[in-house]
């Protein structure tokens, strides 16, 4: 086999981790300088633990032999280390077998302080991926039988593992390819441990100020008066060495003055102050760090390194880092009442949570949610987020009681992969929706609608969405009937509805009978539902009440123009009585010209989101009966392919240089996975394309069109993200503006469409087994006739430089 030659050092490999307790780590492989860590390291081991690694007497190496393990090629032997602050708190290594070069010898190492922690299985989790990549299919390892912890490391990975018989030493086989039982033990591994790690930032049981000020025109004082004033039950520690007090509380010089380690530490200081006061915080045993200082990434390419090393030494240090240039956390919870923020608007609690990668825009979204009577129930600003994400909060929130509606403003995220799949996760149960700055494409669109997540194209609609969501269930479908006392606002709302998705049917006959006998004579019960100017407020409980009872309406729009002969506040309570008997359809309101109608439209717990104009309220129906449409889809599956190859095409990415790959290699590739490349004659219909692209947001996406005019000037293409299910494919292949031409509709035959989605799922399989694809085209596919499947008449695969720069974890 042959296989590439690797950088003396792989970045990609440098990864932060978190183990099972929560705690951070840095994981990189071992470098010639970790020598004399190295040497301490071996030195704090016991004797136990050194038998178990030895596999039989106690020998302790010389120091030399010690020193020679830090220097490894980083193919056939590779060692990683996991770093608690400076030290090395657990060492893997394989050394690949020359007489079998897809096997390797591992072996595990754990300082005593630290097992039990989960190191193990995270080491092991990152061994494998290396291994994998550079053409290694097993790893063995030889462990004593009384070594119940690494034994059960092995047994639980979900990897497929041969253990040899029960002797005194076990002989375990790891094959390394990644098994979907084994991904899915990884996934929920970590979810725990991410929710640990963020529960010291957000329910800390202490809180300290580092740059707190005495002057309340200052970032460092608002943050001790707002956690003050929001009646935070933990200590709150001001540390600034020129004061006693701040905000009426004592005041410290250091972090080495507090009588506790703080669980929570806010960073309000200079920004070239700011490594040593991160430094200082590890070593006052701070579990998370917010830096609220500028200076960093925004000013350039030195800031942006600045800001990593941060995130590596956080890390490495088990802290998690939130920032920089950020406005800070808020949980509103029971359970914190954390107001870590010198934002001036804290909101009220509520059951929306929100991260933001913006803090100057944070400061608006807080006072803009206070003036909508939107609580939240959590907010993060994320700023530069080089450690804690969007992905690691989505988990947190995901099972946070409190929190019923996810907001995001969303630029980029560290992990897409991870992305879409906490997202398709948590999107049935919970509704994410995001503002992304991006163009407002249908590629894009489709994208976030497929993994569940509602996008908005302004904070404005974030908000009105977020609004409807938070008090009002999803509709059970997309008819909506219009109730109004002015027929133009009615007009524009159903031209909005309509815009949006819904339809404003005609209402049934026995509906029409009540709103009849209950309504004045000139009232029309038509759809929408016009009361007149002279409608009182028992008439609109009456026309809602006949309009939610109507089993082929599925929510209600209430338009209110105020008139002179009645009063809003009396409208506004006969709606919410209304809305009150019927929980499972929603309705929502706009009160035309009434300012302070929203306090009116709240009663308790029960709230009618009220909109200044009719359109907004009629587009967040929209994406709300879109979301419910799209959670009551069965999901499909993603199906096991017959004829798949993975080991041979990973032996080919491991023989490949980055860039594209030859034609040769490309081709024995796709046939690895039951894709062949040949000529062939044009089938009856138009030539088709795939393609795979790296989304900076949702990682690997599949696009799908007709070549030719189709794709070219009408734009006509479908775009899912990986992995699709097999409802994912059909859906794809059948969404172009095109399909009658592929199905038969227009007279012809048709063509292959079972082969053509099963070619589909299988450039999906192939992604996703080999993220070392940066890049794929398959140009022209002629498409057969029913029976006689798909053709590739040529094939272009381009491979990601993947030891160029250090990836991100979240």
């Amino acid at each position: 086999m042959t296989t590439p030659p690797y950088p003396s050092y792989p970045e990609d490999l440098e990864r932060p981790g978190l183990v099972r307790t929560g705690r951070s780590t840095f994981v990189r492989p071992i470098r010639p300088e970790d020598a004399d860590r190295l040497v301490a390291f071996v030195g704090t081991l016991s004797r136990a633990t050194l038998a178990y690694r030895s596999l039989g007497p106690v020998v302790r190496a010389r120091d030399d032999v010690i020193r020679r393990g830090a220097h490894v090629d980083y193919l056939n032997e590779l060692a990683l280390v996991a770093l608690a602050g400076d030290e090395i708190a657990g060492l893997v290594r394989y050394v690949r077998d020359p007489e079998e070069p897809e096997h390797a010898e591992v072996t595990f190492t754990i300082r005593d302080d630290h097992q039990s922690e989960g190191f193990g299985r995270l080491l092991l989790e990152h061994i494998a991926a290396a291994a994998r990549a550079r053409g290694i299919r097993v790893l063995e390892a030889d462990v004593l039988a009384d070594n119940a912890r690494m034994i059960n490391v092995f047994l639980g990975s979900g990897y497929r593992i041969e253990a040899g018989p029960p002797n005194q030493i076990i002989h375990f086989e790891i094959a390394v390819d990644p098994q979907a039982q084994a991904v899915a033990r990884a996934e929920r591994r970590e979810h725990t441990a991410i929710r640990r790690s963020l529960r010291p930032l957000l329910e800390p049981r202490s809180v300290a100020v580092i740059g707190a000020n005495r002057d309340p025109l200052t970032i460092g004082h608002e943050i001790v008066a707002n956690l003050l004033r929001g009646g935070f039950a933990g200590n709150v520690f001001p540390v600034n060495p020129r004061a006693e007090q701040i905000a009426g509380v004592r005041a410290y010089p250091s972090l080495r003055d507090l009588p506790e380690p703080p669980d929570l530490a806010l960073v309000a200081v200079r920004a070239e102050a700011v490594p040593g006061v991160v430094r200082e915080c590890a070593d006052a045993g701070v579990k998370a760090v917010v830096v609220v200082s500028t200076g960093f990434g925004e000013t350039g390419v030195d800031g942006r390194v600045t800001e990593l090393e941060l995130a590596r030494f956080a890390r490495a240090s088990g802290m998690r880092l939130v920032g920089p240039n950020c406005m800070g956390v808020v949980n509103t919870t029971p359970a914190a009442r954390l107001a870590a923020t010198f934002s001036p608007a804290l909101p009220t609690a509520g059951r929306v949570a929100m991260s933001s990668q913006s803090g100057p825009l944070g400061l608006a979204v807080l006072d803009f949610a206070r003036r909508l009577r939107l609580g939240f129930s959590g907010f993060v600003s994320v700023g530069h987020a080089v450690d804690v994400s969007t992905n690691d909060l989505l988990q947190w929130w995901e099972e946070d009681p409190g929190t019923s509606v996810i907001l995001l403003h969303v630029e980029t995220f560290g992990n897409p992969r991870r992305f879409a799949r906490v997202a398709r996760r948590i999107a049935p149960r919970k509704p994410i929706v995001a503002v992304h700055p991006g163009h407002a494409d249908s590629a894009v669109s489709s994208l976030f609608a497929q993994s569940g997540v509602i996008r908005t194209r302004s904070l404005q609609e974030l908000f009105d969405v977020a609004l409807l969501l938070a008090h009002q269930p999803p509709p059970p479908g997309n008819r909506v009937a219009v109730i109004t006392n002015a027929g133009g606002p009615a007009a524009l709302t159903v031209g909005a509805c309509e815009a949006s998705g819904l339809c404003v049917p005609a209402l049934g006959e026995r509906t029409r009978q009540t709103l009849r006998t209950a309504l004045a004579p000139r009232a029309d019960v038509a759809n929408p539902v016009d009361l007149t100017p002279m409608a009182t407020a028992a008439h609109y409980r009456q026309a809602l009440d006949a309009v939610l009872a109507d089993d082929d309406i599925d929510a209600a729009v209430v338009l209110f123009m105020p008139p002179l002969a009645d009063k809003p506040d009396e409208v506004a309570s006969a709606i919410l009585d209304a809305a009150a008997a019927r929980p499972d359809k929603p309705v929502v309101a706009s009160f035309l010209g009434g300012a302070g109608v929203a306090d009116l439209l709240h009663r308790g717990d029960l709230v009618v989101p009220t909109y200044t104009f009719p359109e907004a309220a009629a587009t967040s129906l929209g994406h709300a009966a879109a979301y419910q449409a799209w959670r009551s889809t069965p999901a499909g599956v993603v199906p096991d392919l017959t004829g798949v190859d993975a080991e041979r095409a990973r032996s080919l990415i491991a023989s490949s240089a980055p860039g594209q790959v030859p034609a040769p290699v490309a081709a024995e590739l796709l046939a690895s996975y039951g894709i062949a490349v040949r000529g062939g004659e044009p089938g009856p219909g138009p030539d088709a394309f795939l393609t795979v692209r790296a989304d900076p947001v949702f990682g690997p996406v599949i696009a799908f069109g007709l070549t030719g005019d189709y794709a070219d000037l009408m734009a006509d293409v479908a775009h899912r993200v990986t992995p699709l299910s097999d409802r994912d494919a059909r859906e794809m292949v059948r969404s172009l503006r095109a399909a009658p031409l592929l199905d038969g509709r227009t007279g012809g035959p048709g063509v292959d469409l079972a082969a053509l989605e099963e070619t589909v799922l299988r450039i999906s399989a192939m992604v996703e087994d080999l993220p070392e694809i940066e890049a794929l085209e398959l140009r022209p596919v002629r498409l057969l006739p029913p029976g006689d499947g798909v053709t590739v008449a040529h094939a272009t695969i381009r491979l990601a430089d993947n030891t160029a720069t250090a990836g991100g974890s979240s």
